[in-house]
């Protein structure tokens, strides 16, 4: 029996940057305004916790998510946190076929996250992803497509040639 566990979070540079400059940006503003007016009252200072403690909130839900994948004899189970309060199975029973692919997070899914549905390329799917380019495709009997992000191609693919007999088509 093999596992393959994976635990993904949002750590780019450049995400990282973007959210710094953004945030900068509106506080340094709400405070400029807040410096300027003679009566400090509580509603002016309000405001500036207000805002201030949102920004906060913002960037502290950007960096607390993260995407879990686990396979295992019983399936392929995912969650992303803090969306999905426990995780979600796939069972072996209901894919159709499952390999490892690259595809374009912008272009196919809108970018990463929980993306794609009813909103972005239906015919694509769901994809869940916090970075990369290469996903597990799943495509389910039901006609439902799925595509989970991972970063661990190469492990990820021989833990599915394991179970490649539990399903109908086998790995590509």
């Amino acid at each position: 029996m093999r596992i393959f566990k994976e635990e993904q979070r949002f750590t780019q540079l450049w995400l990282h940057i973007l959210l710094v400059v953004s945030f900068i940006v509106p506080i340094v503003l709400v405070v400029n305004e807040y410096v300027k007016r003679e009566h400090k009252d509580t509603e002016a200072s309000l405001g500036l916790i207000v805002v201030m403690i949102s920004i906060l909130l913002v960037y502290g839900l950007i960096f607390s998510l993260k995407l879990k994948t686990k396979i295992d004899e019983l399936g392929i189970h995912f969650r992303f946190v803090p969306f999905h309060f426990k995780k979600r199975t796939i069972s072996w029973s209901a894919i159709e076929k499952a390999y490892i692919r690259n595809y374009e997070p912008i272009s196919e899914y809108g970018g990463w996250g929980m993306k794609g549905g009813k909103l972005w390329n239906k015919d694509k799917g769901l994809a869940y992803n916090v970075k990369g380019d290469i996903g597990l495709q799943l495509e389910l009997k039901s006609g439902k497509k799925i595509l989970i992000g991972t970063q661990k191609q190469e492990e990820m693919k021989r833990v599915l040639q394991t179970y490649n007999s539990k399903f109908v088509n086998s790995i590509e």
